[in-house]
């Protein structure tokens, strides 16, 4: 088979498997798990290199939920939601990668009334909020260090995750305020 009919097939399926597409390119969230974002990336070990699945939420940029266990994707899904508990409509964005168009992965969002919504065809600026994301995780931390194995890695990443980027970094689309205390702030004026 050739692979432009793979191709097609593929575009095909990913596009079935959410039934929703683009929810997120018009949508602007104007509190807290409303839009969550996705997206993976690898990170270079001394040996080799694994894979990192992050979830963001949109309106504080907020990390809620990333792992680099096997089942990446899943494993950062269920760790966002058993954080968040997020109510029945929140808008699920990703790009087209398999990971998030299978069903096990979207049968877990439709099980928690999760709207999906996938990237256009070859857009990548759909997905803009975790791409940036993506960009601050390798120049503030993964190209600054070298990571013995994944116990180094995972204990770093935390670190970053945790203690900087959610609660110190601050952000020029938060009004130079880090995540965890924008989400505060909403919260108070809520």
């Amino acid at each position: 088979m050739r692979a432009a009919t793979l191709i097609r097939r593929y575009d095909r399926f990913a596009a079935c498997a959410c039934g929703v597409s683009e929810l997120a390119r018009s949508f602007t969230p104007t509190g807290v798990n409303q839009l969550w974002v996705a997206d993976i990336t690898y990170i270079r070990l001394r040996t080799e290199f694994v894979y990192m699945a992050v979830l963001l939420d949109a309106f504080s940029r907020k990390v809620i939920g990333w792992t680099l266990e096997s089942e990446l994707a899943v494993q950062a899904l269920r760790m966002a939601l058993l954080e968040r508990r997020p109510p029945a409509g929140l808008v699920h964005h990703s790009d087209r990668g398999i990971q998030y168009a299978g069903h096990v992965y979207t049968d877990l969002l439709r099980q928690h009334d999760v709207r999906i919504s996938m990237s256009r065809k070859g857009n990548p600026y759909d997905n803009a909020a975790c791409e940036s994301f993506m960009k601050t995780l390798k120049y503030e931390e993964v190209y600054r260090n070298d990571y013995r194995d994944m116990d180094d890695a995972a204990q770093c990443l935390a670190e970053f995750v945790n203690r900087v980027y959610n609660k110190a970094r601050l952000h020029s689309a938060l009004g130079y305020v880090p995540p965890d205390e924008f989400e505060t702030r909403a919260g108070d004026a809520a």
